[in-house]
């Protein structure tokens, strides 16, 4: 074992926020659940940047899936991050039981890239919360812990209130507030 990977602590179930002089425009003011970290690198899903022009209902007709409940067909996907854009995932809570889930530590939320979860959704037998993504966020090796080390990312709580309750265009400042940050100082922190 190595002297990193023995001084390594985990940051699955974590939130990172951006902070606010993050300019790179796939991060900036972006909400980022991170679904596994090891010591090999992390996966983290963003979950404020709806895609305003792709919806549920038509990545489930592209799919083959039928979809007759209005509501959920109206639903954007979001923008997970910048890698994989072609492969999809639903992050959803409650957990459930469904084929290929990435349970997401300590937060009875998952990420899930089998159909299953899609027909039980279009069939209201799915998970209550969920959203459908498209990408994700990755970090090599150490990258992750450098960004924070540069103070990119605020690491916070898992906060599904912020998540699943908050619309999406207020998701930044509701992490931010989850954290008793003071927006009106947010330049400075």
């Amino acid at each position: 074992m190595t002297s990193t990977q023995a001084a390594f602590l985990s940051l699955s179930g974590r939130m990172l926020i951006a902070m606010p002089a993050l300019e790179d425009p796939n991060f900036h003011k972006a909400v980022v659940l991170i679904c596994e970290h090891t010591p090999e690198g992390a996966l983290g899903l963003i979950v404020n940047r709806p895609v305003a022009t792709y919806t549920v209902g038509q990545a489930l007709a592209q799919m083959g899936i039928d979809c007759h409940n209005p509501a959920v067909a109206a639903r954007f996907i979001y923008w997970g991050g910048p890698v994989q854009g072609e492969v999809g995932s639903v992050l959803h809570r409650p957990l459930g039981q469904w084929h290929t889930t990435l349970a997401v530590e300590t937060t009875n939320t998952g990420m899930t890239v089998s159909r299953d979860i899609l027909e039980a959704i279009t069939q209201g037998e799915g998970p209550r919360d969920f959203m459908l993504m498209t990408g994700y966020a990755g970090w090599g090796e150490g990258q992750l812990e450098e960004e924070i080390k540069e103070n990119t990312w605020i690491v916070a709580p898992f906060a599904s209130e912020v998540l699943f309750d908050q619309r999406p265009e207020l998701r930044w400042e509701a992490a931010l507030d989850s954290m008793g940050i003071d927006r009106e100082y947010e330049g400075h922190a």
